[in-house]
């Protein structure tokens, strides 16, 4: 587990340095699309002492479904990292966060472990960036 999370680490920070964003000056130009919300990734990592059979009926046993995402919260993409687990983005207003934490805290553990990364879209940046030739 450790050394997947040292891989993605070191991966995703090669990658992002990579990407020519970095300014010596301070920051301009929108990272947000919209000033109402954020981006959170939820990563729910199998218990890979599990089956998937049995993940899913502690999940289904604590209403994962039925209360993930909570209401004002959009899924914006869900996916699959196979072997690993889910990664989920969402689009949290600010005054949901606690909901989106009661949510998991309630549904998820047990069955996954969490993590949670506040996010943006770096492509959004990269767009500006051009655009405005900084």
């Amino acid at each position: 587990m450790k050394l997947t999370k040292l891989i993605v680490t070191t991966a995703l920070t090669l990658f992002i340095g990579s990407v020519g964003l970095a300014q010596d000056g301070p920051l301009t130009g929108p990272l947000l699309e919209d000033e109402e919300a954020f981006l959170l990734t939820v990563y729910l990592k199998h218990d890979q002492t599990m089956n998937i059979s049995e993940i899913n009926e502690i999940a289904a046993r604590n209403r994962l479904s039925e209360i993930f995402p909570p209401e004002g919260v959009e899924i914006v993409g869900h996916y699959v990292f196979m072997g690993i687990g889910q990664v989920i983005i969402l689009r949290v207003p600010p005054n949901r966060l606690r909901m989106v934490n009661l949510a998991l805290e309630q549904g998820a553990w047990g069955a996954y472990q969490t993590e949670f990364y506040v996010t943006y879209d770096l492509a959004a940046a990269r767009i500006y960036q051009e655009e405005s030739g900084q």
